[in-house]
């Protein structure tokens, strides 16, 4: 009954980025006037945008589901410590998306963003990095150089696309913003998944011996 738990909470690992995905794309074919290109995934929930209340309806949906898959890997972990710091790192992620959904969102184009909208951001980047490293640090090192290669990605489009943030209140033009800011956003989506699939393999048994 335990096994079933755990593998049933790790699926969540599977299901919040799939969610997440769907929901990106479909919010952003049904937005009138939308660039899945060249805007930002924040303006789908800005503050009067017409996606708002569908993007906080599955934003939560998708950070309830983080919140399983942590408490999945922190049930799975065995008391290894690395992967109790990942797992823990990814339920604070799930409860602040759950909080910042709809009292962070930023405003709509043409007007300045406000400090809460791009401090949660900076919160759930270092959220991110903090959960891969650790768990990266219990596992082989062709897991932990894919983890590298994830942070390198995530942390470079991510810059590059908030270069475009003044261009962004000022309602400018922002060419390629949204896929750069895309790249970002799945790679660690994705490294959620695969984290996923490997711990339902059974990769648990591979963890390092010295991380208790």
């Amino acid at each position: 009954m335990k096994r079933r738990v755990i593998e049933l909470l790790l699926v969540s690992g599977i299901l919040s980025p799939l969610l997440y995905v769907a929901s990106d794309i479909t919010m952003a074919f049904v937005y009138d006037g939308y660039s899945y290109l060249h805007q930002t995934i924040s303006e789908l929930n800005a503050i009067g945008a017409p996606t708002r209340t569908l993007s906080i309806g599955l934003g939560l949906m998708e950070n309830v589901l983080l919140i399983l898959y942590g408490i999945g890997i922190w049930i799975a972990a065995a008391r290894n410590r690395r992967l109790e710091v990942a797992a823990g790192a990814l339920v604070i992620l799930g409860v602040f998306g759950c909080w910042a959904l709809p009292f962070a969102s930023m405003q709509m184009r043409g007007r300045p963003q406000e400090g809460p909208h791009l401090l949660s951001g900076a919160i759930g980047a270092l959220l991110v990095v903090t959960a891969i490293g650790f768990a990266a640090a219990a596992f082989g090192s062709a897991f932990r150089r894919y983890s590298a290669a994830t942070i390198a990605v995530m942390l470079i489009f991510a810059t590059w696309a908030a270069m475009d943030a003044e261009r962004i209140g000022a309602g400018a033009a922002t060419p390629w913003v949204g896929a750069i800011e895309r790249v970002s956003f799945y790679s660690w989506h994705v490294w959620f998944m695969v984290l996923a699939i490997a711990l339902l393999r059974g990769w648990g048994g591979r963890l390092a011996r010295s991380s208790h």
